[in-house]
């Protein structure tokens, strides 16, 4: 597939070296022009583009940019083809993003999304630390898991193959409207679970207790990186969010 990434973050940079692996064609692309994405992020064979090249002709919109700047996407992903499966992998952290009212009062952050970009999306690898998803195995038994939601069967279907070919395990998280059940805070985010695992925890998410769950797991690590001595790794996030958010 021709696959458009946008956002050269933790979890784009590692999207854009491990699908090229996976035999994909892959575009990628930052705010600020190809000439500035860094040689590592195009290291396995993608290649970098504008925003608007790598929504132009392409099978596949991967959007892994700061959950705040998503409306500012809208008139590039409004010209991507009606056919283009847009995989949205943001969540929503108020120390970073700002204040969003909307989701602070509750409404669910895919449905947001939606209703900023003007189009359905696939809520996918928002729920996987970086570290984890690079060092994740191909066909291993027992590999991590993430939930993948969304409202199109083809495009969901699309967006778990896709999943599958990053080395992880992906597993049918439902509609937008469930996908809080793996926002930050809830039992499946960054957890490193299996896909045995993933249907319980999706059902004892609470969602009146995601925010205040996020935060804390925020104050703790802020806590942690100020700490000299401390090694905030991947091995470290994912025992505090399983501590935290089960």
């Amino acid at each position: 597939m021709k696959i458009g990434i946008i956002g050269v973050g933790n979890i784009g940079t590692t999207l854009a070296q491990r699908l090229p692996r996976a035999g994909h064609d892959v575009l990628v692309a930052n705010s600020r022009g190809p000439e500035t994405i860094e040689a590592d992020v195009t290291s396995a064979g993608a290649r970098a583009v504008t925003a608007q090249e790598a929504a132009t002709e392409v099978d596949v919109l991967i959007l892994s940019i700061p959950l705040a700047r998503i409306p500012d996407l809208a008139p590039v992903v409004a010209a991507a083809d009606e056919r283009t499966v847009v995989i949205d992998t943001s969540n929503y952290y108020p120390a970073r993003d700002g204040q969003i009212e909307a989701l602070d009062d509750g409404q669910v952050e895919s449905e947001w999304v939606v209703e900023q970009l003007g189009r359905s999306i696939v809520k996918a690898w928002n729920a996987v630390l970086a570290d984890t998803l690079a060092a994740a195995g191909s066909g291993d038994a027992g590999r991590i898991a993430i939930p993948v939601a969304g409202d199109d069967e083809r495009a969901s279907a699309v967006a778990r193959q896709l999943v599958e070919e990053t080395g992880l395990d992906a597993v049918d998280a439902g509609s937008l409207s469930e996908s809080w059940r793996q926002q930050p805070g809830s039992p499946v985010y960054c957890t490193s679970l299996t896909a045995e695992q993933i249907p319980s925890a999706l059902a004892a998410a609470q969602k009146d207790r995601l925010p205040r769950r996020r935060d804390l797991a925020i104050d703790v690590i802020t806590n942690k990186v100020d700490d000299p001595s401390a090694t905030v790794d991947a091995a470290f996030l994912t025992q505090l969010n399983r501590l935290l958010y089960r």
